[in-house]
């Protein structure tokens, strides 16, 4: 992915061009990612390592936080935890703030998506649904705000979903978390802004990812989680006066309806 020729310092906020340099430079700045160890998470952080960033990802699967943290090289590292799951969240940050320093950047892209009727949906499936992709949320913002604040300021990115706004059947649970996540980045939003954290919520359409254990048949015209990456660091370049606090990303040419 090729980045706009810009450099961001997130902890004074200011943002310069340089044209000797075709990226972002984050150089010196944390960044937190959680699902971190593939589709949207992994690319976004390997912009922000390829940006100069130091980067903590979380993820459930040990195996997938291996090859990932492999992939991101010496300035990643992997911490096993799961966001529904607020002691977890508490240690990750932890973890993230002691190795590397301190904490610039929150991305939440962490997501579970089970898609069946309403009438078919176990109790167990809905509350993983809602306690992943809402309280989720809810909790790495509650944890890494102190952080955040005493570095500054820096952001918070939130991976919502265009199904937030375009309900489809079979996905009662799923776009209901991410519409209730809308809301909470929007009151987020306005919350914290005095305090220098800029909140800013990003909804893609449909991504090459497999997501929901979905087969992927939409390699030819669907985004690619580096589409998504590119968007969140072009987010984090915007100079301190502004706040593009939603963007809808969708891919260009999707098959047409009959």
């Amino acid at each position: 992915v090729e980045y706009s020729r810009r450099r961001v310092d997130v902890q004074s906020r200011s943002v310069n061009t340089d044209p000797s340099t075709d990226m972002t430079s984050l150089s010196g700045k944390v960044a937190f990612v959680t699902g971190g160890s593939r589709g949207i998470g992994l690319a976004t952080a390997k912009a922000f390592v390829a940006s100069g960033a130091s980067v903590a990802i979380t993820g459930t699967d040990q195996s997938r936080l291996d090859s990932a943290v492999v992939s991101l090289g010496k300035n990643a590292l992997g911490i096993r935890a799961a966001v529904r799951e607020y002691p977890d969240v508490e240690r990750a940050l932890s973890q993230a703030v002691t190795t590397f320093g301190g904490l610039d950047i929150l991305v939440n892209n962490a997501g579970v998506g089970v898609f069946r009727p309403v009438s078919e949906m176990a109790v167990d499936e809905w509350h993983r649904i809602i306690d992943t992709n809402l309280s989720g949320v809810f909790y790495c913002c509650h944890a890494a705000l102190p952080h955040l604040k005493t570095r500054g300021g820096g952001w918070i990115i939130n991976i919502s979903s265009l199904a937030s706004k375009n309900a489809f059947v079979n996905g009662a649970a799923y776009c209901a978390s991410k519409s209730a996540l809308n809301a909470f980045s929007e009151a987020l939003m306005q919350e914290v802004r005095y305090d220098g954290v800029r909140v800013a919520y990003v909804l893609p359409g449909s991504v090459n990812t497999g997501f929901g254990g979905l087969s992927n048949t939409k390699s030819e015209w669907a985004l690619m989680p580096d589409d998504v990456a590119e968007v969140i660091v072009d987010l984090i370049a915007h100079p301190s006066r502004s706040l593009p606090s939603r963007v809808e990303i969708r891919p260009a040419h999707p098959p047409r309806k009959s």
